[in-house]
């Protein structure tokens, strides 16, 4: 059988990376791995997912960014108030 490997790769500050891990944290934490790793000035949160099926990561993956993209438009807001 094969495996399928995907990573997504966001940048920007430290706390905000830490928002967006703890918003998706609870999602299927067995389905994926993250880290946050400090690159320069900045902080990058990395999002491996790993499966048996392309389907299976894609429908992760596709969870992921949706629950990332909902996270981020909630701290728009909060740093726009």
């Amino acid at each position: 059988m094969g495996r399928v490997e995907a990573e997504i790769v966001w940048t920007g500050s430290r706390a905000r990376a830490e928002a967006l891990l703890a918003a998706v944290a609870p999602d299927d934490p067995e389905s994926f791995d993250a880290e946050i790793v400090d690159v320069g000035g900045s902080s990058e949160l990395r999002i491996r997912v790993i499966g048996e099926k392309l389907k299976t990561v894609r429908s992760t993956v596709d969870d992921l960014l949706a629950c990332l993209a909902a996270a981020e438009s909630g701290l728009d807001v909060i740093d726009g108030a």
